[in-house]
C-alpha cells in the first residue's frame, strides 16, 4: 500500500516540532478539537501550542500555529471557511499544507497566499520541499 502524503506530512510535521520541544516549549498535537465558542469546535490537523502545555482536554485558547493539510476530497470553500474561523478565534500563524502539489500557504487577512517556505518568527523553524521528502 502507497504512502499516505497527508499522514506522513502530518508525522514529519510533529516530529519536527518535537524535537524543539525542550528548547523552544513547544507542544505539537495532531488532531486536536479545539473550542473556538461554546458551541463550535474545529480540529486543525496539527496545533502547536508555545510556552505551556495545554491543561484543557480540548483546548479553549488558540494555539500558536494551526496547520490544515490538504486531502482530495478538501473543498476551498469549506476551507476558507475553518480558516477565517481560526483567524477570528486568534490564531497568529495559521498554515496550509498540499502534499500532493508540494505547496505551501499562509493564511492571513482573509486571504490564502502562496509561499515557498514556512517560517515562524522568532523561533528556528523553516519548512520548504524537504519537508515532502
Amino acid at each position: 500500500m502507497p504512502d499516505n502524503p497527508h499522514s506522513k506530512t502530518q508525522g514529519e510535521l510533529i516530529y519536527r516540532f518535537r524535537q524543539l520541544r525542550d528548547s523552544h516549549r513547544f507542544f505539537a498535537r495532531p488532531e486536536l478539537r479545539l473550542r473556538l465558542a461554546t458551541d463550535l469546535y474545529r480540529i486543525p490537523d496539527v496545533s502547536v501550542f508555545a510556552g505551556e502545555e495545554p491543561a484543557e482536554r480540548v483546548p479553549s485558547h488558540p494555539p500558536l500555529v494551526a496547520i490544515e493539510i490538504m486531502s482530495p476530497d478538501d473543498r476551498y470553500q469549506a476551507l476558507m471557511d475553518k480558516l477565517a474561523e481560526y483567524e477570528q478565534w486568534g490564531v497568529p500563524n495559521i498554515w496550509v499544507i498540499d502534499p500532493d502539489r508540494r505547496t505551501f500557504a499562509i493564511y492571513e487577512a482573509g486571504t490564502l497566499r502562496a509561499v515557498t517556505q514556512l517560517t515562524l518568527p522568532g523561533y528556528p523553524i523553516e519548512f520548504s520541499g524537504e519537508l515532502f521528502s
